[in-house]
């Protein structure tokens, strides 16, 4: 069992995401007033918060969404969830389509500390079943009966 630390959106791809109070997530899109949400396979990112932390401790100041992610996971090792797993939080499903992804153009990050966890530790869902999340809210993998 995994806890929803952050929710972040950007307005503009290549930008930074800033925290949101709710993120409203829509079915086979993302979440809404995301630039990366359309009809595809990464409408969603997802990155571990012990991550971040272990990021941070290098020195690196950040704030939520500074690696592009929408949401920031507590609990849940995720870069180890295989491709197909099935997230659920209240009545969001999320199913995990890609694991890393190639960094074309280096973000702020990237120049700044020279590496980001994104390619390597971020992962990537699209929305099965839409609803709304927040900071503090519950995030299970599902099993297979409940998704």
């Amino acid at each position: 069992m995994g806890e929803v630390m952050a929710v972040c959106i950007s307005e503009k791809k290549g930008t930074q995401k800033v925290r949101v109070d709710e993120g409203i997530f829509i079915e086979e899109h993302g979440i809404e007033g995301d630039a990366h949400a359309g009809k595809w396979h990464r409408q969603v990112s997802l990155l571990s918060f012990d991550t971040i932390e272990a990021f941070k401790a290098k020195g690196a100041e950040i704030g939520d969404g500074a690696f592009g992610e929408n949401v920031i996971v507590a609990g849940i090792d995720l870069i180890h969830l295989p491709v197909g797993t099935r997230l659920k939080c209240k009545d969001i499903l999320l199913e995990v389509t890609q694991i890393g992804k190639e960094c074309h153009s280096h973000c702020e990050i990237y120049h700044k500390m020279g590496e980001c966890i994104m390619p390597t530790n971020g992962i990537f869902a699209r929305v099965l079943h839409g609803g709304h999340m927040k900071k503090g809210d519950e995030i299970t993998i599902c099993t297979g009966q409940e998704s």
